[in-house]
């Protein structure tokens, strides 16, 4: 699977928010595109991705 346009060995089945945790993105709010479309936030644990998946995670900047 890809995670960010990198290559990211899934040796089995996880959920999103799974993965977000493994990378690091478990305390930070994020935006997630699965297959080119939304990932319900409050669904992240739920939804189950395989080898054939694109992840796009969006992290949010602050600024003025």
């Amino acid at each position: 699977m890809l995670v960010n346009g990198k290559p990211y060995e899934l040796t089995e089945t996880r959920s999103i928010a799974e993965i977000l945790s493994q990378l690091g993105y478990d305390k930070v709010p994020v935006a997630v595109l699965l297959n080119e479309a939304v990932a319900p936030s409050d669904k992240l644990a739920q939804i189950k991705v395989n080898n054939n998946d694109v992840l796009e995670v969006v992290t949010f900047v602050g600024g003025g």
